[in-house]
């Protein structure tokens, strides 16, 4: 691993996560018993960028945090986790972003979420933390805040040179691919390629496909995520997979975005993208075998002991 400090920006969301944890979903109409219930920081940005502080990046965090009692306590966990908080800023008379998730005795999750004070991020935002943006190695992004905010920071980054990463989730229909041209990675998973291509992604054939078909419409990069399956870098000249680390899933929740996170810590730090990428396979993999979403992500030495454990 190297030992270089990289700088990340996160333009994206926070929410706060009440995870329930069931033996099974209820039918309509039905009332079942829960066995346990926990309240926890999330949101896919800050998730995100919380992953990459903890493995020892510097990242400074763009988003909007609600005007309730919510709003300060995003703010104190930022900064509990070493991240800038110079461009959080509260949403008058707006409440937090919310996301009630259901954990299956299986580990695998059910997600909502209500954007709250994060649909108020907008272009002119990212433009007051333009200088602070520009110095970074990557900027992430995801699909929490308003699309025209995401749009406006890729051509922003573009113009600076800085390397981008947009973890296109929860899928948008209305993306348009057009407004991401000069994107250096886009990181779908297969049922988001599939709704965002227009193409299916059933078999491997499929995927590469749907994969070559966004490069072609201008984004660099797209690396699809299989879950158990690992994951796939695709570019226009070479298909690169990237392994799975098998573990006992406990909580995948927070997964995709400690993948994403670990992914941008190892590729500002300067690994070529695809160990970057499988480092952050193992970064994700550790944080399934522990309970939560922000507090399953391992400090760089937590992480350090993980990757000894499972060469």
């Amino acid at each position: 691993m190297t030992g270089r400090k990289g700088r990340i920006g996160v333009v994206g969301s926070n929410m706060i996560d009440l995870i329930t944890y069931i033996d099974r979903m209820p039918r309509p109409g039905e009332t079942v018993e829960a066995p346990d219930f926990e309240i926890g920081f999330g949101g896919k940005g800050a998730n995100q960028a919380v992953a990459a502080s903890r493995l020892g990046s510097e990242v400074v965090m763009v988003t909007r945090v609600g005007d309730d009692l919510f709003g300060p306590q995003q703010v104190e966990n930022f900064r509990a986790n070493g991240i800038d908080t110079t461009h959080v800023r509260p949403v008058p008379g707006k409440a937090s972003g919310v996301a009630p998730i259901f954990v299956e005795a299986s580990g695998e999750n059910s997600i909502l979420i209500v954007k709250g004070a994060n649909a108020a991020l907008m272009p002119a935002d990212v433009d007051a933390a333009e200088a602070d943006l520009a110095r970074c190695d990557v900027i992430l992004m995801q699909l929490e805040v308003p699309l025209e905010t995401v749009y406006h920071t890729v051509a922003m980054a573009a113009r600076h040179g800085v390397t981008t990463v947009l973890n296109p989730a929860p899928a948008d229909r209305a993306l348009d691919i057009g407004g991401l041209a000069g994107l250096t990675f886009f990181t779908p998973n297969e049922s988001e390629l599939a709704l965002l291509s227009g193409m299916p992604t059933e078999t491997d054939a499929h995927i590469l496909t749907a994969a070559r078909s966004l490069i072609e419409r201008g984004i660099g990069q797209v690396v699809v995520t299989l879950g158990g399956r690992g994951a796939r870098l695709v570019t226009r000249e070479a298909v690169t997979p990237i392994a799975p680390v098998q573990v006992t899933p406990v909580d995948t929740t927070g997964a995709g975005d400690a993948f994403i996170g670990g992914f941008a810590h190892f590729l500002a730090a300067g690994l070529p993208a695809a160990e970057a990428l499988g480092q952050g396979a193992r970064y994700a993999a550790q944080s399934i075998t522990r309970r939560g979403t922000q507090k399953s992500y391992a400090t760089a030495d937590e992480f350090a002991g993980f990757c000894e454990a499972h060469k």
